[in-house]
């Protein structure tokens, strides 16, 4: 995984003026990694994770494919996001089909999914820290009844439970029905949380390899350990975001020409977003998927408010080649592109691109993946954790919590009319 700062209108100099207080900031976040207390325990997962559980994990995960032929996997946000990233990234040949739900409270959708599952087996895994998240609350009561319903004594042996490891309505219904359970840790909060339980199982569940997600965490654990402002890409990141930031850059646009990406992105624009957006501050993060969104928002990047910088990751290698081929007529005028292989053609789309939105004054940082795998993924999740938390406490914003999401929550509750609003 490289990444390249050429195309960012942001002197050495002025990174090198943040090198104190990253240093600082980096002390104070190595310091409270072993607080079971604290929300920094992402930090240090990849060095010390449960051995005992994640045997456990890869033995359901064998026992899940051997049983159904869909996993429902229940949770919102963080509960979900990780899993579907690495999911959708990875495609494998495993026959289970993973199917998220809990993530919206739409009965079209429900009910979709309901018909679909009718006349197969299924399991479901849901996630939850309090188990009384509206959405998948919702969604396990509705899925629920339907697995006792058609499985009735042996229901119980298709639920999987991650949730806190002593409180909670989903922990007190595991202990009582008897429920697999896994810990969603105390000292990780639900947007770093893909590499516990939370994403592992349902990662494991879909064919992927864990170990070399965690091998590529590890990795970047490592290499991003360098106290040298300039030589660590990471703490780069962190700091390019918030110097183009007082700048007036306010949106960052996260864009992959892979459409495989697009979730690690939705999953990214959470972490990001939802981490940083508070006291009135913060970059507003947002998704396109390039080329295809170029024929929608090009224009606006091109020419419109100069208060957006990029993020773009690419791919450098496909898994697959695909040629165009000459044609006699050439009707459509692509026999110039006749030998040229899809891969090749899309990385040139995307370097025409950063250099047309760079010269309309538009910072371009560009993330090129080797390969689009197991160990690439694990160092990008590390990656955006780490630059995340760093870049949140240069604006004096804390990372871990997410004080502003309970106010829609509670006029919800008051129109719904629940007791206590």
């Amino acid at each position: 995984m490289k990444l390249n700062f050429d195309y960012v209108k942001v002197t050495d100099d002025e990174i090198l003026s943040y090198q104190d207080k990253v240093s600082k900031i980096v002390e104070n976040l190595d310091n409270r990694k072993k607080d079971i207390n604290d929300f920094v325990g992402w930090l240090d997962i990849v060095n010390n994770y449960d051995k005992i559980e994640y045997d456990r994990i890869k033995k359901t995960a064998i026992k899940i494919n051997n049983q159904a032929e869909v996993l429902l996997v229940i949770g919102i946000g963080g509960s979900y996001l990780g899993a579907k990233a690495i999911t959708d990234a990875i495609k494998t040949k495993n026959k289970l089909e993973i199917i998220y739900v809990g993530n919206n409270i739409s009965s079209d959708y429900i009910s979709d999914v309901i018909d679909y599952i009718k006349d197969k087996d299924f399991a479901i895994n849901v996630i939850s820290k309090s188990g009384t998240t509206t959405e998948p609350a919702i969604a396990f009561r509705i899925f629920k009844d339907i697995l006792y319903k058609k499985y009735k004594d042996e229901a119980s042996n298709r639920i999987y439970v991650t949730t806190d490891i002593k409180k909670g309505a989903l922990r007190k219904l595991a202990t009582k029905e008897g429920y697999e359970s896994f810990v969603i840790p105390n000292n990780i909060g639900g947007r770093y949380s893909v590499l516990t339980a939370v994403g592992l199982l349902p990662i494991m569940c879909a064919g992927v390899n864990i170990d070399k997600l965690l091998e590529g965490a590890k990795l970047a654990y490592l290499e991003y350990s360098n106290k040298n402002i300039l030589e660590n890409d990471c703490y780069k990141y962190a700091v390019i975001r918030n110097i183009l930031y007082e700048k007036g850059k306010v949106i960052e646009v996260l864009a992959n020409y892979e459409p495989k990406l697009h979730y690690l992105l939705e999953w990214t624009k959470q972490l990001l977003g939802e981490s940083q957006g508070k006291d009135n501050k913060g970059i507003f993060p947002s998704i396109l998927d390039f080329t295809t969104d170029l024929h929608s928002m090009g224009q606006y990047i091109q020419e419109g408010l100069r208060n957006m910088f990029e993020t773009v990751i690419f791919v450098n290698n496909s898994q697959n080649n695909i040629f165009v081929k000459e044609e006699e007529n050439d009707d459509d005028n692509l026999n110039y592109l006749a030998g040229m292989s899809l891969n090749y053609i899309n990385k040139k789309a995307m370097e025409g691109t950063i250099k047309a939105h760079v010269e309309g004054g538009v910072d371009n940082i560009l993330i090129t993946l080797d390969k689009l795998n197991e160990i690439e993924l694990g160092k990008l999740i590390f990656f955006f954790e780490y630059a995340c938390a760093i870049s949140c406490m240069l604006l004096d914003v804390d990372p871990f919590n997410q004080p502003g999401v309970e106010a829609y929550k509670k006029n919800m509750f008051e129109l719904l009319g629940k007791p206590g609003y």
